[in-house]
């Protein structure tokens, strides 16, 4: 199985308590091909009750109370991933792709669901200098937020909100979204325990969706004169009080934040009269320039069974959710945000079962030109994870989480909340 999805795995299986080992091994002449993968469905049941201005459960209840059923992935996407690895000229080599046939909760006569290709990359180097990334793979800022978290292996929010091809976990209510980037990177070694990676990542315009704001309403594309720059360095250790701790940031130029296209002089309609009214001409705007950043740090130790992880984000221009997501406003004003989570699990001894609860949050600050108030989303969440066999784990999680709006001007405060219940199963193979 190939590093990041190792990773993943261990992490996820830290909340599972169970043993992961490597994929299907086949040698291959001078390669040695590694398939491996995720499977993973549940039954979830959310209630929707309050308000419809939430980031996570925005126009899902009708301004009443609603509940929701499906069957779906969870925050792991199915996988299937291929990966191979060999040593030529004094280097290794290695390669994966991979690709998540996912479970979406929208159906069509087709068959429903959705697609995706999160990894395609390949890696050299040596053991004694470190290694070279190229491709698309996770993240590097808030990589370790999101494979810390409980959640990887099992819902989370957005079981009765998304139609992707899958949850959220905590994405948005304590860790801003690694990410699946194009990137080139270069990881050090291990140093009795300390390493860092370092790259550049594809730059990406601001997006004004995904919260109750407006920002600059471009899509989220390509683009910038310069690429994002990210970063991460960790210390682990072993022994009966075993444990990591890392930062990690992100620092990117974004350019024409606010910028607007310009109209022509012409006529309207007007809907008093039925007739046409004329509009004067508007000025093309080439918008703002500003530098998105964030940095986060977190840690996480392990002692007689008992497990704790800490984590805190604050961040610039960044977003609270998805990157470089909702954070302008439509003058280009970046807005602040921060949030973070506290994790407890506790494997039972003799049975293997691990039983969690996490808090978490994450809050994005109005501008001077927002005509709403801050925004604040934050979650609760219990979680039992079985392993009933040394691969399979069965997965029972209950959340509860709450979306904010303060008052301002004009606007309410408004809140809006989603409490899920989640049963399921997760095969790693």
């Amino acid at each position: 199985m190939n590093n990041t999805i190792k990773l993943a795995v261990a992490s996820a299986l830290l909340a599972a308590a169970s043993n992961a080992s490597a994929g299907i091994m086949i040698p291959a002449g001078d390669w040695t091909l590694d398939i491996g993968g995720v499977v993973n469905m549940y039954y979830t049941s959310t209630r929707h009750t309050g308000d419809d201005a939430g980031t996570l459960t925005a126009g899902t209840n009708n301004n009443g109370t609603k509940t929701k059923s499906n069957i779906t992935t969870g925050l792991l996407p199915n996988y299937l991933t291929v990966s191979g690895k060999t040593r030529q000229n004094d280097l290794d080599v290695g390669f994966t792709i991979s690709m998540q046939p996912g479970a979406a909760t929208t159906s069509s006569l087709s068959g429903g669901g959705g697609n995706e290709n999160r990894q395609q990359f390949i890696t050299f180097g040596d053991a004694s200098w470190g290694s070279i990334k190229l491709g698309k793979d996770l993240g590097i800022f808030a990589s370790d937020a999101i494979l810390n978290d409980m959640t990887l292996l099992g819902v989370g929010s957005g079981a009765g909100t998304l139609n992707g091809t899958t949850t959220l976990g905590r994405i948005g209510t304590g860790y801003i979204y690694a990410d699946w980037k194009n990137q080139i990177a270069y990881s050090s070694p291990n140093w009795n325990g300390f390493s860092f990676t370092a790259g550049v990542s594809q730059g990406w315009n601001a997006n004004g969706t995904g919260s109750p704001y407006a920002a600059n309403g471009t899509t989220t594309q390509a683009g910038g004169s310069q690429p994002a720059f990210e970063a991460k360095a960790s210390y682990s250790w072993a022994g009966d009080f075993a444990g990591k701790v890392w930062v990690s940031g992100i620092s990117q130029k974004m350019r024409g934040i606010g910028a607007t296209a310009g109209n022509a002089a012409g006529f309207a309609f007007d809907p008093t009269t039925g007739g046409s009214i004329p509009v004067a001409a508007t000025a093309a705007s080439s918008g703002t320039d500003d530098r998105s950043e964030a940095v986060d740090f977190g840690g996480t130790i392990n002692v007689a069974g008992f497990g704790l992880t800490g984590y805190y984000f604050t961040g610039s221009g960044i977003g609270n959710q998805y990157q470089f997501s909702s954070g302008y406003d439509a003058l280009g004003q970046a807005r602040d945000s921060d949030g973070g989570y506290v994790q407890a699990t506790y494997t039972i001894p003799g049975v293997g079962t691990k039983l969690g609860a996490s808090w978490g949050t994450s809050n994005l600050d109005a501008t001077s030109n927002d005509a709403r108030g801050d925004v604040s989303s934050e979650m609760w969440t219990i979680g039992a994870y079985h392993p009933l066999t040394k691969h399979l784990n069965l997965v029972a999680e209950y959340s509860d989480a709450k979306d904010t709006v303060d008052a301002r001007g004009a606007f309410a405060e408004t809140k809006s909340k989603a409490k899920t219940v989640s049963l399921g199963a997760i095969l790693f193979f």
